[in-house]
């Protein structure tokens, strides 16, 4: 089982990102040029992230694998904490995704906190699925 960013938020970004640098390229004007070059680039690099990074988060047998930039880390179920924390900040609600493999404190462990973005569904729901497949529960 498979969770990703979904392809259109992927394609979208890349899009407004090429059309913004487009658009650079018609501005007179030295700031306003570089204020598009700039969040052109913002929504190509992120485009690129999740090119890169496809698919976040698989679930198997032996664990939990999440893709990152510098490679991929694998959790195993036996010490693998899945946990879905709601925050609200500026009035704006904040679901995410945690996955902690410290079993105590002077554990150092790794935690991996995923949002909807990156999962490309709602983390409560991802949270559900993955205890479903864990096999030491």
């Amino acid at each position: 089982m498979t969770w990703t960013t979904r392809t259109v938020e992927t394609v979208t970004a890349a899009a407004l990102g090429a059309a913004l640098a487009a658009g650079a390229l018609l501005v007179g004007d030295a700031p306003g040029r570089l204020l598009l070059l700039l969040a052109a680039t913002l929504l190509l690099a992120l485009a690129v992230r999740d090119l890169l990074q496809r698919p976040r988060l698989a679930a198997g047998p032996d664990g939990v694998a999440v893709r990152r930039l510098s490679g991929r880390l694998h959790l195993p179920w036996g010490r693998l904490r899945v946990r879905v924390r709601e925050t609200r900040r500026l009035g704006l609600r904040t679901v995410t995704l945690e996955l902690d493999t410290a079993s105590g404190p002077d554990d150092d462990g790794v935690l991996v906190v995923l949002g909807r973005r990156d999962l490309g569904a709602d983390p409560a729901a991802v949270a559900a699925r993955l205890h479903e497949l864990d096999p030491s529960r």
